[in-house]
């Protein structure tokens, strides 16, 4: 079992050799342009320099703290929203209009108008984080706070636990897989929402980077900044994942 859970990244990794190689062929046999897309071994050589350099540490910090802190703050207020409407008909009906005409706006074009209100700080940044985060989280939420069984509901009732209880201890157990279903697709929301509101504003951080690199046309330094970002995507999800399964560790037995 050990064996296969080691090797099962294995097909994934040899396509993506594959694609690279493939695409140095094309660029040095002039199939690309060679101005529009470096070869992967010449962005390569970019790359080792920054993570040998130490540069790329003060704008992955940057861009890594807007990211952890909206969705911390999104993830809590989708979860008390979902809760609050998923428990109380009250709340939905209040909730509902709301919810439903926000959530279907592009959270990207939130930025512009919270740069009125907010500034170019990173006050608005996180700000446009935690609306990227909150409503999935908060559909989510909701939806497993409403499936949770009936039966459960009942017990808790019959040995006279409150409304407080109850939820900590049967609702909100029985919602956290669709609650963590939720976060992890926030999760690179806010990685999106952060990179763009850091392009808009032009300060700091990688989405800055990466513009700053095209705009003086240092082609290889701005894939190596690309490439760098996604490497950070990608180690934010394989650690959610790591966590989402510890933290689902029964359902995993099951």
């Amino acid at each position: 079992m050990r064996a296969e859970r080691l090797l099962a990244p294995l097909p994934g990794l040899l396509f993506l050799a594959l694609l690279l190689l493939v695409l140095e062929w094309a660029v040095g046999e002039g199939l690309i342009r060679r101005a529009l897309m470096p070869p992967p071994s010449a962005i390569w050589e970019v790359l080792r320099d920054l993570l040998l350099s130490g540069d790329v540490l003060p704008p992955l910090a940057a861009t890594l703290r807007l990211v952890l802190i909206g969705f911390a703050l999104g993830s809590a207020a989708g979860v008390a929203l979902g809760t609050a409407m998923g428990w109380w008909g009250a709340a939905y009906r209040l909730l509902e209009p709301l919810v439903e005409m926000l959530r279907p706006i592009p959270k990207a074009a939130l930025v512009p108008p919270l740069m009125l209100f907010l500034g170019i700080g990173d006050m608005m940044k996180i700000t446009s984080v935690a609306l990227a985060v909150t409503f999935p989280v908060l559909v989510n939420t909701l939806q497993g706070v409403r499936g949770v069984d009936r039966v459960l509901l009942d017990s808790a009732r019959t040995h006279g636990w409150g409304t407080g209880r109850a939820l900590r201890h049967v609702v909100l157990p029985a919602a956290l897989p669709f609650i963590l279903a939720g976060m992890r697709t926030s999760l690179g929301l806010a990685l999106i929402i952060a990179v763009l509101s850091e392009m808009l504003t032009g300060q700091g951080g990688l989405g800055f980077l990466i513009l700053d690199m095209q705009r003086s046309f240092l082609i290889r330094q701005m894939y190596a900044w690309l490439v760098i970002l996604a490497l950070v995507g990608l180690a934010l999800n394989a650690l959610f994942a790591w966590a989402e399964a510890r933290a689902l560790h029964w359902q995993q037995r099951q």
